[in-house]
């Protein structure tokens, strides 16, 4: 049995993945310290059918030695753990330092010291910065505008230098606006798909940062639980590279928020705000790695997406 080690466990992404790899019957080790984490996502993965191949440890990233215990016998690392958040880091630089920078070069020289097969990192779109050409590719020189997102792109330098240097295989996934069942709305800092899902449905007005017209490429949570599996066995001869996660359309964010309105039957108008520090105007994924490298050929659209994440929404309020 192939045993997991998944970081940042109780948290959207991370969940969703450790209940894909119980469902193939794998062995799965989850490392969280909950502090943007919840237990509600554990108590999820508790009451999952193979959940006696589950296994937790409560620890933090930025301490090596909990990093070394947790990848003991590990066979592959899918490393998620992280602080989110492109205004929060315009805050808190340092702190997005000590856990996105240095957490994940301990959980790589873990990996490396335990001779892990495979470390796949989460890495974020926001390492492109605000540059003029569409789609955004691979090859494109990043050029980060927030903490966030340079911690992110430091990230994945490690990554190419573990894996050209110490002989560690490592995939860099650049995720572009993931959403999905388990999302957190209730943060300030939150993602503006459940921000959006929770006040219509509430009948409250959401907020927009900005004129509304900025487009994002929105990725359904299942798209990336697939790509962090299959990563697990992807070709060496890609590994070091990075592949962006997103489904190759865009959409403004006023046509997402007039799309969930109706689907949700609010009446709630909505709250305009001034433009965010650090966030980026357009974004929109080339998926031609992830096609042709992982296989990829049939990700879940925004629409269907959002119908199951609406129906998950409204299950869990009542």
């Amino acid at each position: 049995m192939k045993t997991y080690l998944v970081t940042g466990a109780a948290g959207f992404i991370a969940s969703n993945i450790v209940d894909q790899l119980l469902t193939q019957n794998a062995k799965v080790i989850g490392l969280d310290n909950l502090s943007t984490g919840f237990q509600e996502n554990l108590d999820a993965i508790e009451s999952h059918p193979n959940s006696q191949n589950f296994q937790f440890i409560k620890g933090d990233i930025r301490d090596l030695e909990t990093c070394q215990k947790a990848c003991k016998n590990v066979d592959y690392v899918l490393h998620l753990a992280a602080l989110g958040s492109v205004p929060r880091s315009m805050e808190m630089p340092l702190l997005y330092d000590e856990n996105n920078i240095t957490g994940t070069l301990n959980m790589l020289i873990a990996a490396k010291d335990n001779k892990a097969k495979r470390f796949i990192f989460s890495s974020s779109s926001s390492v492109y910065g605000d540059t003029l050409v569409l789609p955004k590719t691979e090859t494109m020189n990043p050029l980060p505008k927030s903490p966030y997102a340079i911690s992110k792109i430091t990230g994945e330098y490690y990554c190419k230098i573990f894996n050209e240097s110490y002989g560690l295989p490592t995939i860099i996934f650049r995720y572009f606006n993931v959403f999905g069942p388990r999302q957190n709305p209730k943060s300030q800092y939150a993602a503006v798909i459940p921000k959006f899902i929770t006040s219509f449905l509430e009948n409250t007005s959401p907020t927009i940062f900005g004129d509304g017209e900025q487009t994002r490429d929105f990725t359904f949570v299942k798209n990336v639980v697939l790509a962090n599996i299959k990563a697990c066995e992807m070709d060496l001869t890609h590994c070091g590279k990075a592949i962006n996660m997103g489904c190759g359309a865009r959409i403004s964010v006023n046509d997402l928020a007039a799309n969930i309105k109706k689907i949700t039957q609010s009446t709630a108008p909505i709250d305009y705000k001034p433009p965010r520090a650090g966030d980026v105007k357009d974004s929109l994924a080339d998926i031609v790695r992830s096609q042709e490298w992982l296989g990829l050929t049939n990700p879940t659209q925004l629409t269907e997406g959002l119908d199951i994440t609406i129906k998950w929404y409204k299950k869990k309020q009542q």
